[in-house]
């Protein structure tokens, strides 16, 4: 079951809820608050790899309490003394409901498919049921996160003000897709994975899955730049992605949630979404958006290039605004990886929060 003894964790229990592979018996959304909700209301969900209890920010949501670089940076733009900050996890994150706590029939392998929809329908419900919000100044959220921040857009378009997208796309273009199958196939091939019918944890597929997960978090230059790791933190590379990657995976995450975590990321696609006028057709959909946008890829990105945003600055017209993260850190530099970035983007927040 899900373990609500988290510190300042809350659970809301939607009861039975259908996703897009079927139904949970009792869907479970993990979520946390900060401020007073009598400010308005700004909604940062978690990205892949993001819990609400982790102490790395690049793998989670916001919170003020974290690293000195976030109180320097994000802080400052997501303001908890003027704004009601809402942090949502996703379905399979091991917070929220996920095959490593959700009791049989729908445990491990056997939990069903989910969706970015499924989320964000239940986050609407969290909010507008539990916490009485009328309206959402913004949502804002980085890699996944701004794929949810995308689905709001489209989902609830008269329920939402902003959204501000940090290397992330209204759907998962192919080339990513693909991308996405080599740690997936990293993990399912290792011989203590067992189609996800393991009993421990599966210390040769999670390390394999790291490792491959890693090849495109940076972009090419960084390697160049921070030849000094290897010096100092790091004796070579093969340390880093030891205690870097490896270790991330094995001490926090469960294998199966990271797949079917992994599947939500790799058929997000906004123009599928219930209720449709065009389904699968990007341009009617992004065309059709209200809520004002910030986009921000990083110029490095291998995951989400700018490319892919810079296609659907064509459909969201003006509406919208495309900010390139100049930054030799790749999908990192959305992490707030960086106090450089971190700083860039604080201060196109405000100014995008202002107008």
């Amino acid at each position: 079951m899900v373990n609500e003894s988290q510190q300042n964790i809350d659970y809301y229990h939607h009861g039975r809820f259908s996703v897009r592979g079927g139904v949970l018996p009792d869907a479970i959304t993990a979520f946390k608050t900060y401020g007073n909700p009598k400010n308005p209301c700004i909604v940062f969900p978690t990205c892949y790899g993001g819990k609400l209890s982790s102490k790395n920010y690049a793998y989670t949501s916001f919170d003020p309490s974290f690293h000195p670089e976030i109180q320097l940076g994000i802080k400052s733009a997501l303001d908890p003394t003027r704004y009601f900050i809402v942090t949502f996890a996703l379905f399979s994150n091991g917070e929220s409901s996920s095959p490593s706590n959700t009791p049989q029939p729908y445990n491990g392998p056997y939990f069903p498919a989910i969706s970015y929809e499924d989320n964000i329908n239940a986050q609407y419900v969290v909010l507008t049921k539990h916490l009485g919000i009328k309206k959402l100044r913004m949502v804002i959220g980085f890699s996944m996160g701004g794929q949810q921040a995308y689905h709001w857009a489209a989902m609830y378009p008269e329920f939402l003000e902003k959204y501000v997208v940090i290397c992330g796309s209204a759907r998962t273009s192919v080339h990513n897709q693909c991308f996405l199958e080599g740690p997936k196939a990293a993990l399912m091939a290792s011989k203590d994975f067992g189609n996800g019918h393991y009993t421990s944890t599966p210390q040769i597929g999670l390390r394999a899955f790291g490792r491959a997960y890693s090849a495109w978090a940076y972009g090419q230059t960084w390697f160049r730049e921070n030849q000094h790791l290897y010096n100092g933190t790091y004796p070579d590379l093969n340390a880093f992605l030891h205690e870097q990657w490896e270790l991330g995976f094995l001490l926090a995450w469960d294998a199966n949630d990271l797949l079917t975590l992994l599947n939500t990321w790799q058929t997000g696609d906004v123009t599928k979404v219930k209720g449709s006028l065009s389904p699968g057709n990007l341009q009617a959909c992004l065309s059709g958006i209200v809520p004002q946008g910030l986009i921000m890829p990083c110029k490095t990105d291998l995951y989400f290039p700018p490319e892919d945003n810079e296609l659907e600055m064509q459909y969201l017209g003006g509406n919208a605004k495309l900010v390139v993260i100049d930054s030799v850190w790749g999908h990192m530099a959305g992490g707030a990886s960086n106090e450089r970035d971190i700083q860039f983007m604080n201060e196109q927040i405000k100014q995008f929060l202002a107008e």
